[in-house]
């Protein structure tokens, strides 16, 4: 069945829809950009020790080496003009001390022998005023010999007793300050040095760490003791005494 043309159509042409341009596929000439890393997306993991990518190691929490700090509490130190060096353990330093306290006994031994040899000599020539009268000249001669000899006695135990500690001072103070090391710590090796700069203390550092044991000697030496003892107290492993923090000293091994 037939029907009339349209006026508006008289060809009876269909109406052309209008195209679209036609889409790319996916991943054709145009690269994807990955989705920027803090938009809701997680970041990928970094991959794992062990498939070709070398394990970083991370510093201890907390720790952070410095020239003057312990390196993982493993006996070494970093000291200014030394470099990495060796902490000297309390078995050195009690080896040490024992030989100083050998050294200075037998000067000790000789200074007290002179002493007693000169005591002796001193009483030896008093007389017994026994055998005078009370009252007679030579019995107050006899007296006052007697008295002289005493005091004389007494002079030259003083005399002994301010050697020994005027020894005792050169020898710990002096060597300590001037060359860092008394005879016992230079037969084991050892040296002590100021720990910011890594010189000898000097004469004023010397004589800080040299007397505060002398003064805990005045409490029955049991404060001199607890100075010698107390680098087993030191925490952080440089292993110093009392008179070394005073002193700002380390005991270590050449």
């Amino acid at each position: 069945m037939s029907y009339p043309p349209d006026p508006n159509n008289p060809y009876n042409q269909q109406p052309q829809q209008p195209q679209q341009p036609p889409q790319p596929p996916p991943g054709y000439g145009y690269p994807q950009q990955p989705p920027a890393a803090g938009y809701g997306y997680p970041q990928q993991a970094p991959p794992a020790a062990g498939y070709g990518y070398p394990q970083q190691q991370q510093p201890a929490y907390g720790y952070q080496p410095m020239p003057g700090t312990l390196q993982a509490n493993n006996g070494y130190i970093n000291i200014a003009q030394l470099g990495t060096v060796k902490i000297a353990s309390m078995g050195q330093r009690f080896v040490a001390r024992l030989i100083d306290g050998l050294a200075v006994g037998a000067v000790i031994a000789l200074v007290m022998a002179l002493g007693l040899a000169g005591s002796l000599g001193i009483v030896k020539d008093t007389d017994d005023c026994t055998q005078y009268s009370y009252g007679t000249i030579s019995y107050d001669d006899c007296l006052q010999q007697q008295t002289d000899a005493a005091t004389g006695v007494f002079a030259t135990m003083m005399i002994m007793i301010g050697v020994l500690a005027l020894f005792n001072l050169l020898y710990e103070w002096l060597m300590v300050s001037l060359v860092g090391a008394t005879l016992g710590k230079m037969a084991m090796g050892l040296r002590v040095v100021k720990e910011s700069t890594g010189q000898t203390p000097g004469l004023g550092g010397g004589f800080i760490r040299f007397i505060i044991p002398i003064v805990g000697a005045f409490l029955c030496y049991i404060g001199a003791l607890l100075v010698y003892l107390s680098p087993f107290f030191d925490n952080s492993g440089k292993l110093q005494g009392w008179h070394d923090r005073a002193a700002g000293t380390l005991v270590i091994k050449k």
